[in-house]
């Protein structure tokens, strides 16, 4: 095949984008291909057992947290996975404490949608604000390092600052939005970068000498002190649960005067403009293929509505990205310059810096093999 000629999946909508895409025969993809490999169990999932999982899981819950105020955190961001595992949560008798990270980009509709959940579901919520001034020049030293994943300042900071808070208030259940059927397909590896990658992180603000003294950060080391010696669970909740993405905001809508965002992720200002215009204009990625794709293959759209909403830009309105390019040009300081510049300049991969990548794929490797050992036996 010609290189220069783009080529679509004929069963979801993953393109020649994605570098190391290959297809079949048939036309087919390896993300879809091997998405439908490693999530049938969650897609086609057996419902009596599904609800035995939970209904374990919720006693185990429940029991490690008698005569404490609160028996797990769920990290909330407005968005409607998080929202809705608070509403299973609560629903199930569990007592969360809803945990939202404030890192100055929030949206106004994102802000009333946490304040309606939480005040309506009766639920606590601990708001982590970053400081600004901090983040502010993370953030320019990730634009000047020119990699492609800044949003793993906000993605790290928010699995630190939810562990750490988890530990404080002493439960070991943190109950995610993250899941298999919606959320399952890989990211192709040069889209994003490891969100647990500390050292990338400080290597990259050092450059810029910008120090890290209030952001909360974790690293691999971090996660496996938490995880296996203070003992606090991740656990991707909407695993247990029959989950539809547009089933949940319509119940969402119904009883809690949730407003939806026109694209995943959009609930922050900075992510829709970083996923709407940075990503496709600087590093030609468009996430919506990722995210379509998934909910292609798990049957809650069709691949011609995946066709449709790729249509254009990733955005509402052309005036809609006009008016998050003012905004954010006025928040982070920049002129049309900067920003025409910062756009021209040729992207830099993140192993370029420090990083932790090597001991992420040692302690992956070891983690494989016990599990192969363990279904072995």
């Amino acid at each position: 095949m010609n290189p220069m000629v783009n080529q679509v999946c004929t069963r979801c909508v993953m393109d020649s984008s994605a570098q190391e895409i290959t297809f079949d025969s048939a036309g087919i993809c390896s993300f879809c291909t091997r998405f439908l490999k490693n999530s049938s169990q969650y897609i086609f999932a057996d419902a009596d057992l599904q609800q035995a999982r939970l209904a374990e899981l919720v006693v185990k819950i429940k029991r490690r947290g008698r005569r404490k105020r609160y028996d797990c955190v769920i990290g909330v961001s407005g968005g409607v996975d998080s929202s809705w595992v608070l509403v299973k949560a609560v629903q199930l008798g569990l007592r969360p404490l809803a945990v939202h990270m404030d890192n100055g980009w929030n949206s106004e509709l994102a802000q009333n949608n946490i304040a309606n959940l939480v005040r309506s579901l009766g639920v606590d919520l601990q708001t982590h604000v970053i400081n600004w001034t901090e983040y502010k020049g993370l953030m320019q030293a990730f634009f000047d390092a020119d990699v492609i994943d800044v949003e793993l300042l906000y993605d790290n900071a928010m699995l630190a600052v939810n562990y750490r808070q988890a530990a404080k208030i002493g439960v070991r259940y943190m109950l995610s939005g993250a899941n298999q059927v919606t959320e399952g397909m890989e990211m192709p590896k040069a889209w994003a970068w490891n969100k647990f990658d500390r050292r990338n992180i400080r290597s990259i603000a050092r450059r810029n000498r910008i120090r890290m003294v209030t952001f909360p950060s974790i690293g691999i080391v971090g996660k496996l002190w938490w995880g296996h010696v203070i003992g606090i669970q991740w656990v991707w909740f909407l695993d247990l649960l029959p989950f539809n993405k547009f089933d949940a905001m319509s119940a969402l809508q119904r009883d809690f005067g949730y407003k939806p965002y026109p694209y995943k992720h959009y609930e922050s200002i900075f992510t829709r403009f970083y996923q709407g215009f940075i990503l496709p204009t600087k590093f030609g990625v468009d996430k919506r293929r990722v995210h379509f794709s998934t909910l292609v293959i798990s049957g809650q759209m069709t691949r011609d509505q995946a066709i449709e909403g790729l249509r254009g830009i990733a955005y509402p309105s052309a005036d809609a990205l006009e008016e998050d390019k003012a905004y954010f040009m006025k928040k982070m300081g920049w002129s049309q310059a900067d920003l025409s510049n910062y756009l021209g300049r040729p992207a830099q991969p993140h192993c370029k810096y420090g990083s932790e990548r090597r001991l992420f794929d040692l302690v992956w490797q070891i983690r494989n093999y016990f599990r192969g050992v363990a279904q072995s036996s």
